[in-house]
């Protein structure tokens, strides 16, 4: 396998996971009333529709072609069918629990890609950027969690 075709499939996982992500705090903004949780909820539909458009900015910058939002439609029903089924119960408590686990799952995705060095500067920059911002969002999640 080429190292182009290599770094794009490995910047493809990320892609879905950023979409599967953003999908997920979608349907969590419809089912919690709290209006610092719905907006926290939307701020990060925002930052991972950002962080899918530059990870698919650097899958063309490789030459390869980055995974379309269809492709991820398994992988939203799989990992995110838990959560549907807590957004029937509208649980403000619940719907954190998951978006935390969710956003860890997330997180282990970009550390285990960190891990290889062999990684272009710029697109290592760009993946602690994201992992950063991961992180932040995972904290935020856990005071929001102690409020509920």
């Amino acid at each position: 396998m080429k190292y182009t075709e290599e770094i794009s499939n490995k910047l493809n996982k990320l892609l879905i996971k950023n979409y599967d992500a953003e999908k997920g705090y979608l349907n969590a903004i419809d089912h919690v009333d709290d209006e610092r949780l719905q907006m926290f909820f939307k701020r990060r539909v925002s930052e991972r529709s950002e962080f899918a458009k530059e990870l698919r900015t650097e899958i063309l910058r490789y030459g390869e072609i980055p995974e379309d939002s269809g492709a991820f439609k398994d992988v939203l029903h799989r990992n995110w069918a838990s959560l549907k089924t807590l957004l029937t119960s509208n649980n403000e408590e619940a719907i954190l629990n998951e978006a935390i686990r969710g956003e860890e799952a997330g997180l282990e995705e970009y550390n285990e890609i960190l891990k290889d060095r062999n990684l272009p500067p710029t697109i290592d920059s760009l993946l602690l950027k994201h992992k950063s911002a991961i992180q932040a969002s995972i904290n935020t999640e856990k005071s929001y969690k102690e409020l509920v």
